[in-house]
């Protein structure tokens, strides 16, 4: 059986590349860690040079289509003045209680033209505005929350649930998710109880090959297979949350394999960047971000000057020029408005001398593949479905 995507699974897919901003009380706690247990007072948090829309600049240098704000982490604080709890930007100095950090995200994605997504932590310590530990209370305390996230800004693209902190608490899911898609009947809901993406299962940006969308996954307690495609977050540094440790970003042939491992295996790639305490990000980040950015471009920003992907029958696609050209890598995408249907193909190369070389043996190719192949001199490249579905829309060479 052939699994189909939805529209805003297409949609997602499209956009490859997304920013994560994980940033609250915690980026005014350098030191702090998760679960902890440590107070962080909210009237530390006050980010008097706050600019989202220099965030979201800082995404598009890496070409991101999408972005994701930390709403509520474990911790409990909201970075909007949530009527649920008094532990919030209300009751911080900034903009004298009066600030809302959801808010200015959301009406910058929508002028910068970027996907708006939200991340929300249902699980939380500490004893502000519910009692994680009463099943019934916490339950109306987290729909209440994202009520007023969904009500409260217009249309939302992506709601980002973290289950870390979940386990062994008992949910209402089925009333959960059912008010959610009552609030944004088109949301994408990302891993949990109702998902359109899944995690892929790691923090690292890599996704495995072969990577198929037609995925075994919960669904409201129940197991079934649908098409879910993958979703690789992970961090700029070692932390999530702004830290002192600027040593710790990692370099721009790191960021390269980590995209493509991720958006060259068919799956998106949502990177972390944690504002600091001034509000906005580090110089050493955006140094980081400009030069992974600019090293995409210079991969695969233009391609080499082979003809359109034609079909030369019984499953054979190829591109060629008139003369042999350096090819360090090829993408490949596949047709998969009706499912993923290629199963097993082989990858050719040819020069103008007519010697052939195999480069790969592959089986999954999904949204977009990229193939590392090194330095190959070739006029021709020659792929042939060999199982599965005759789908290959696109071949190009880098």
């Amino acid at each position: 059986m052939v699994y189909a995507p939805s529209a805003k699974q297409l949609r997602f897919l499209d956009w490859e590349v997304g920013m994560f901003f994980h940033f609250g009380i915690r980026s005014f706690y350098p030191g702090h860690t998760d679960w902890d247990g440590r107070e962080m007072d909210a009237r530390a948090f006050n980010p008097t040079e706050l600019d989202v829309h220099a965030w979201l600049r800082a995404a598009k240098l890496i070409g991101a289509k999408y972005c994701i704000l930390t709403t509520k982490h474990h911790d409990g604080f909201a970075l909007w003045p949530s009527e649920r709890t008094p532990y919030s930007v209300a009751a911080s100095p900034w903009k004298n209680g009066k600030g809302d950090v959801v808010g200015e995200f959301v009406s910058a994605c929508r002028e910068e033209g970027l996907g708006v997504g939200l991340y929300y932590s249902p699980a939380q310590w500490g004893g502000h505005g519910a009692d994680f530990t009463d099943p019934v209370q916490y339950d109306d305390y987290f729909i209440g929350q994202i009520s007023e996230l969904l009500t409260n800004y217009g249309k939302i693209d992506y709601l980002w649930f973290d289950g870390c902190g979940s386990n062994g608490h008992e949910y209402d899911q089925r009333r959960i998710v059912s008010h959610i898609r009552a609030l944004q009947p088109d949301i994408m809901l990302f891993d949990m109880w109702d998902a359109d993406t899944r995690w892929v299962g790691n923090e690292e940006g890599y996704a495995p090959y072969p990577n198929p969308y037609a995925v075994k996954h919960r669904v409201l307690g129940e197991e079934k297979t649908l098409f879910l495609p993958a979703e690789c977050d992970c961090k700029l540094r070692d932390t999530w949350f702004y830290d002192l440790n600027a040593d710790t970003i990692k370099p721009t042939e790191k960021l390269m394999d980590m995209y493509e491992c991720s958006v060259g295996r068919g799956s998106n790639l949502l990177l972390n960047v944690g504002p600091d305490a001034r509000g906005l990000i580090d110089d050493s980040d955006l140094e980081a971000l400009r030069n992974f950015g600019g090293e995409l471009k210079r991969r695969y920003g233009e391609p080499k000057p082979f003809c359109e992907c034609r079909s030369a029958g019984k499953g054979r696609y190829e591109i060629s020029c008139e003369s042999d050209e350096t090819v360090n890598a090829v993408i490949i995408r596949e047709d998969i408005t009706r499912g993923q249907t290629v199963k097993r193909f082989e990858l050719y190369g040819e020069n103008t001398r007519g010697e052939r070389f195999h480069l790969f043996s592959g089986e999954t190719v999904g949204h977009k593949l990229i193939v590392k192949l090194g330095k190959a001199r070739l006029s021709r490249i020659v792929l042939t479905v060999t199982e599965g579905g005759e789908a290959i829309t696109d071949i190009k060479a880098y």
